[in-house]
């Protein structure tokens, strides 16, 4: 960990400033249509109920975020492998007009072969780094799903297609919100990466 942050990362950073380019946090995760969570009022001595369908639905996302609070994010079925991966970085290079560094966790299609190759030829990838295994506390793209989750959490949502547009909905709302998409990086253990606090 504190090689993490004491000498990996103030490298990537000093990459990123020579060479004018976006550092990007990657994550990807599965949302579930049964998941609930919040709080609420209730009557003295009965338990609220909360309305749900019964209905299981999942989606698979992969998302980025940035320190300038860029968010970018797409929706898939099916298993994040290698070439969902690689698809991914070259929408996200496609999306933007600078050099981008990535930062994810050691899935095993972030360390694949194919990918490896892929950001060797893509000269908009700078570089991809791995964080520190078991730390996903050190990743501000996780509060996207803190985000998501937490609206999901209140929303009975009764058919596969609410489900989704609901989830599609309420990550291009956040998509819009690029001073709470930076207050990802103001978190306890992520501050580390705002780079607007280092200038």
């Amino acid at each position: 960990m504190d090689e993490w942050l004491y000498e990996r990362y103030p490298l990537i950073l000093r990459q990123a400033e020579e060479n004018d380019a976006i550092i990007f946090f990657l994550d990807e995760s599965t949302t579930k249509s049964e998941c609930h969570r919040g709080r609420t009022w209730g009557i003295k001595g009965l338990t609220p109920v909360v309305r749900a369908t019964g209905s299981r639905y999942r989606l698979n996302i992969v998302s980025v975020v940035s320190s300038e609070g860029i968010l970018r994010y797409r929706t898939f079925t099916g298993k994040m492998d290698r070439f969902m991966f690689v698809d991914s970085l070259k929408s996200l290079v496609r999306s933007v007009d600078k050099p981008v560094i990535i930062i994810t966790d050691g899935h095993p299609a972030h360390r694949a072969k194919y990918t490896q190759e892929y950001v060797a030829q893509e000269p908009k990838i700078l570089s991809l780094h791995l964080l520190p295994g078991y730390s996903p506390e050190l990743n501000p793209d996780e509060q996207v799903w803190n985000q998501l989750k937490e609206k999901l959490g209140k929303a009975a949502l009764k058919t596969k297609d609410e489900f989704i547009s609901f989830v599609r909905s309420k990550l291009r709302t956040l998509q819009n919100m690029p001073e709470v998409v930076k207050g990802f990086f103001r978190l306890h253990d992520t501050s580390y990466a705002c780079r607007q606090c280092y200038l």
